[in-house]
């Protein structure tokens, strides 16, 4: 059974944080669940991303959730795509080498929000 997450506001308003970022990340570059909570002031706040990350195949702006991987440029959230592996197609498409579920290159192809929105 699939755990429902209730949302407060002051969590939707995370959720809209995190998908205004996940928006900035530009093609061919990815970042990381943990970077994302680290610029919205939320450090240890990867897993609420990552929510964030679940629910944004709901949004009607387009969110490039493919572009959030864990820190070790691991797929991590591939099983909430449909199917599962779009999520490589998507960054395979943008150019980034996929294998065995891991960026290849990884630090080459971060994109730090906290860097990068300065």
């Amino acid at each position: 059974m699939a755990k429902t997450i209730k949302l407060s506001e002051e969590n939707k308003d995370f959720f809209e944080q995190v998908y205004q970022v996940v928006r900035l990340i530009p093609e061919g570059r990815v970042t990381s669940y943990g970077a994302i909570a680290k610029y919205l002031g939320r450090k240890g706040g990867a897993r609420m991303v990552g929510w964030a990350m679940n629910a944004s195949h709901s949004q009607e702006e387009y969110v490039p959730a493919h572009r959030v991987v864990n820190r070790m440029g691991l797929l991590s959230g591939k099983a909430h795509f449909n199917p599962p592996q779009s999520m490589e197609e998507r960054l395979s498409a943008e150019g980034l080498l996929v294998k065995d579920d891991q960026i290849q290159d990884f630090n080459n192809h971060f994109w730090d929000p906290s860097i990068a929105l300065l």
